[in-house]
C-alpha cells in the first residue's frame, strides 16, 4: 500500500462524503435564506422561527435522497470490502 494509494483513497472518501451532504446543506442554506428574508420583510425577529423550517427542509431532503445516498455508500464500501486483497499486496 502506497502513500499515493491512501492519498486517492481518502480523496475518494471525502468527495464522496461532500456528495452526499450537498442536498441536505443546500436545503437548509435555502430554508435558512428564505426565512431570513421572511423576517426581514415582516420585521419579525424570533430566533427561533428558523430552527424548525431548517429541520422539515433537511428531514424531507433526507426522505427523498437516502436510496440515492444508500447506494452510493454501499458501491463504496462493496468496492473497498471487494479489493482487500489488492490492498494487502
Amino acid at each position: 500500500m502506497t502513500p499515493e494509494f491512501v492519498v486517492a483513497l481518502a480523496k475518494q472518501a471525502i468527495i464522496l462524503t461532500i456528495m452526499l451532504s450537498m442536498p441536505m446543506l443546500g436545503l437548509g442554506l435555502i430554508a435558512g435564506l428564505a426565512i431570513s428574508v421572511f423576517q426581514a420583510v415582516t420585521q419579525i425577529q424570533e430566533m427561533t422561527l428558523t430552527f424548525v423550517p431548517k429541520i422539515i427542509a433537511v428531514f424531507l431532503g433526507l426522505l427523498f435522497t437516502a436510496p440515492w445516498m444508500m447506494e452510493k455508500m454501499m458501491a463504496f464500501t462493496t468496492n473497498i470490502i471487494t479489493n482487500i486483497p489488492m490492498y494487502i499486496r
